[in-house]
């Protein structure tokens, strides 16, 4: 793995003590109420404790879901997107005595502003340690978090109003808003812990030891173009899932498949005439067709790729059948692969979860190769459809589990340092 660029500053060397620390983290796991996975929340525990024993007093906080409509510029509160689930998840695990403020909130535009003079009473019982910690509420509830205009500038300020430093420790919340990226100008800022150990290990798949095997998955090609075009340069061998390989089994073969959009099927066109030559692609030879977006008896059918008759119309493919991965080609390349880097799901795992499970199945049995999985569905998933491989990689040094699948493709594309909020820390250090 490679070093730390030094023109990144790192949380080891601002000096924590008396200070008040507003740490951005990316605990959005919160699903109409309730905690879905807990696994980014744990992997701040770290952090959570070094700003405590170097006699730093912690505010923390993260977004939680999408709030904001895009077309009336309203915002959404509630208990679907609060985070108290998380405090009361963080104070039973961490006994750490996390508060959270109450603001005011407008029904349609969210909190209008952070007024630090609110937070007075807090930040006094914080001092006095009569509190173990402050948590803010959902940043998206903010009007200017997401508003990219005066009041974004606003709310950058505000927050640097009542802290002494900034720490931004979200891997996984790439986009810049003000919690993210504006306020990193504001007062000194550093990256944490998370943050530099993800980008340690996306060189492992930036540099990858041969031979590489990607694996990616997506509801729209288009959005993963970049990244996608990157991978296929670095790998060896390239397996699909998802829309994205309904889409290039389509151009590849001149069927048309159900949920598909001809634009992508044309944009895979372009990776189908590519693969001509460099027979990358690792193609799975059976799929499943569904007659609708579920799973009803008798509505869905196995169906093989050497079957396809161009220019027939097929219904949805859901997944990948899992006798896909009998083929001793396919076997071969994952048990032969040295790296393998996941950020795919086979198909709709709700309701077809079979071909995930094999692939995972397969992956877990290949103990040399370094196996990096984005976050996102895919750890979700992995966790559920095979627990005993994922319970047995969380003591596996082999196995890395990245906390952020949006935030991988984006630096697969543009580095790890093109990562907006981490250039907006190298930018506020210089």
């Amino acid at each position: 793995m490679s070093k730390i660029d030094p023109r990144l500053p790192l949380i080891q060397n601002l000096d924590l003590n008396g200070k008040v620390v507003l740490a951005r983290v990316d605990h959005n796991v919160v699903d109409k109420g309730a905690i879905e996975d807990a696994f980014r929340i744990d992997s701040t525990f770290g952090l959570i404790h070094y700003i405590a024993v170097k006699g730093g007093f912690p505010i923390l906080m993260t977004h939680v879901g999408r709030t904001r409509d895009k077309k009336t510029g309203h915002i959404k509160t509630g208990p679907d997107s609060s985070v108290a689930p998380i405090v009361e998840y963080l104070n039973r695990k961490l006994e750490g005595g996390f508060v959270t403020p109450e603001l005011p909130i407008d029904p349609e535009l969210g909190i209008l502003a952070l007024d630090p003079k609110a937070l007075e009473p807090l930040l006094a019982k914080l001092k006095k340690r009569e509190i173990g910690g402050i948590y803010l509420p959902n940043t998206r509830w903010f009007a200017g978090e997401e508003s990219k205009d005066d009041k974004t500038k606003a709310l950058s300020e505000q927050f640097a109003a009542i802290a002494d430093c900034y720490v931004n420790d979200a891997f996984g919340s790439w986009q810049p808003h003000a919690s993210t990226y504006d306020v990193a100008a504001k007062m000194p800022s550093a990256a944490g812990f998370l943050i530099q150990k993800e980008i340690e290990h996306l060189d492992l798949v930036l540099n990858p030891e041969p031979p590489f095997l990607a694996v990616v998955a997506g509801s729209k090609y288009d959005t993963k173009i970049g990244p996608l075009t990157k991978l296929y340069e670095k790998t060896d061998k390239l397996l699909l899932g998802g829309v994205i390989y309904n889409a290039f089994l389509a151009a590849k073969y001149g069927i048309k498949i159900a949920g598909v959009d001809e634009e992508d099927v044309k944009l895979a066109g372009d990776l189908v005439e590519k693969d001509k030559a460099a027979g990358k692609i690792l193609e799975l030879d059976a799929v499943v067709e569904s007659d609708s977006i579920g799973r009803e008896p008798g509505k869905f059918r196995t169906v093989k790729t050497k079957d396809f008759q161009k220019g027939k119309e097929y219904k949805y493919f859901l997944d990948v059948a899992p006798e896909s991965f009998d083929d001793p080609k396919v076997t071969e390349i994952i048990q032969g692969s040295k790296t393998i880097f996941v950020n795919a799901v086979m198909g709709l795992t709700k309701f077809f979860p079979e071909g995930s499970a094999r692939f995972y199945s397969e992956v877990a049995k290949n103990p040399k190769a370094r196996k990096l999985f984005g976050g996102g569905d895919t750890l979700t998933d992995l966790k559920k459809l095979t627990p005993g491989a994922y319970m047995s990689a969380l003591d596996d040094p082999s196995w890395y589990f990245f906390t952020g699948g949006g935030a991988v493709l984006t630096a697969i594309e543009s580095g790890a340092y093109g990562i907006k909020p981490i250039a907006a820390l190298i930018a506020a250090n210089t």
